[in-house]
C-alpha cells in the first residue's frame, strides 16, 4: 500500500490546450488488462507519466512449461456526452482518441476496437449506426450529422434518451443543436502468446487525458459540504510544504484564487490490471511535471527528485493499490503579462 507523501517543488506552464475555459475533467486511463492467468508473472513494470505521454514497459515471465495464449485488453474510460460539461479528449481520432500504441517483443500489436453506446442502461449501438451517426458523443461531425436528421429521427433520439436539444445564440440568431448525452464504452483487445519459460516485453504508450482548471481551487474555504483542502489532500497528498509554497505566491493574501497557477490533473488507473501471478517483481515510476517552475503533488513511497522536472519511485514485490488510483496534480506557473 502506498503511504501518502506530498511534494512542493518549484516548477512554467503546460500547454494551454490541456485546459478548458474554466474547468475540464480528465479521463482516467490505466495500463493493460490481462485475462487472469496464474502461470504468468510480471517481472517488472516501468511506468512514465507526463502531460504529453504515458509509457509503460512491462516484462512478463511465463513460469510454466507450456506456451500461454492470453487475451489482453486496453479498456478506455467511459465517455458520456453533456451539454454543459467538458472532458479532455487527447486527439480527434474517433477510433484512437488516446493515440494508443503497443508492441509485443518489439513487434507492433494489431488490436481490435470494441465500441458500444448506452443510454439509460440500454444498448443503442446498432440504432445509432443505422442512422449513420458516429458513436463518439462529442465533436462537430457527430453534432452536424445529428442536426441534419429528419425531425422524426430527432424525436426518437430524444425519446431514447440519446440527445437533448441545446439552444444558443452564437451571434447569428438562436439555433438548436442536438447534443449527444449517451455513454460510449470502448475497449481494444488482442491475443498474445507467451512462450514457455521465457520473458516477454510489452511496451504500451498513449496520450493522457489532462483535466484542469484556470486557477488554484484548493485554498478556498469549504462550501456546500465540500472542503477543497481535504479533498486534495486525500487525492494528491498535498502536504503543508506544498500548501505553503502556493500561499507564498498569492497576489492578494485575502484572495485564495490569486496564485499565479493553473491546475492540471492526470489520473492513472492501476487497480484493474492486477491479473497476473503474484506481485510486480520490480516497479519503477517516473513522473514529469513539465517545467522546473511548476509545482507537483501526488501520493507515493520514497519518491526522489531525479532531475529538474522528474520524480521517481522504485518498489519491489509491489501490488498496485486496489482502493485508489494514481492521481497527479500539476500547478502550471503562469508568466506575468
Amino acid at each position: 500500500m502506498l503511504s501518502r507523501l506530498g511534494f512542493a517543488l518549484i516548477a512554467a506552464a503546460l500547454p494551454a490546450s490541456a485546459l478548458a475555459n474554466d474547468t475540464m475533467a480528465q479521463l482516467g486511463v490505466g495500463g493493460l488488462t490481462f485475462l487472469t492467468n496464474d502461470k504468468i508473472e510480471m517481472a517488472s513494470e516501468d511506468l512514465s507519466i507526463s502531460a504529453e505521454q504515458v509509457k509503460v514497459v512491462y516484462e512478463f515471465k511465463n513460469n510454466s512449461d507450456a506456451d500461454q495464449r492470453v487475451l489482453v485488453a486496453f479498456p478506455l474510460p467511459d465517455i458520456t456526452g453533456s451539454g454543459d460539461f467538458m472532458v479532455s479528449v487527447p486527439t480527434e481520432d474517433p477510433e484512437n482518441i488516446f493515440g494508443f500504441e503497443t508492441t509485443f517483443n518489439g513487434k507492433p500489436v494489431v488490436a481490435t476496437l470494441h465500441q458500444y453506446v448506452f443510454s439509460v442502461g440500454i444498448d443503442q449501438t446498432e440504432y445509432l449506426k443505422s442512422l449513420g451517426i458516429p458513436l463518439t458523443p462529442y465533436g462537430n461531425d457527430t453534432i452536424e450529422k445529428l442536426n441534419a436528421l429528419p425531425d422524426e429521427d430527432k424525436q426518437e433520439l430524444m425519446h431514447r434518451g440519446l440527445v437533448i436539444p441545446m439552444e444558443y445564440d452564437a451571434g447569428q440568431g438562436w439555433q438548436t443543436d442536438m447534443t449527444p448525452v449517451w455513454t460510449l464504452k470502448s475497449t481494444y483487445s488482442w491475443e498474445a502468446n507467451f512462450k514457455a519459460g521465457a520473458l516477454a516485453e510489452v511496451i504500451h504508450t498513449y496520450k493522457p487525458s489532462v483535466g484542469g482548471t484556470v486557477g488554484v481551487s484548493f485554498l478556498a474555504e469549504p462550501y456546500e459540504d465540500y472542503d477543497p483542502a481535504t479533498s486534495y489532500k486525500k487525492d494528491y497528498c498535498t502536504d503543508d510544504a506544498f500548501i505553503n509554497a502556493v500561499k507564498k505566491t498569492l497576489k492578494d493574501k485575502n484572495d485564495p484564487y490569486s496564485a499565479p497557477f493553473t491546475e492540471s490533473w492526470i489520473s492513472y488507473i492501476w487497480s484493474t490490471g492486477n491479473n497476473w501471478s503474484g506481485p510486480i517483481g520490480r516497479f519503477h515510476l517516473t513522473v514529469d511535471k513539465g517545467s522546473p517552475e511548476n509545482l507537483i503533488s501526488f501520493c507515493g513511497t520514497d519518491v526522489k527528485k531525479t532531475g529538474p522536472t522528474t520524480f521517481e519511485m522504485t518498489a519491489t514485490d509491489f501490488f498496485p493499490p486496489y482502493d485508489r488510483e494514481l492521481e497527479i496534480l500539476i500547478l502550471n506557473r503562469q508568466q506575468p503579462e
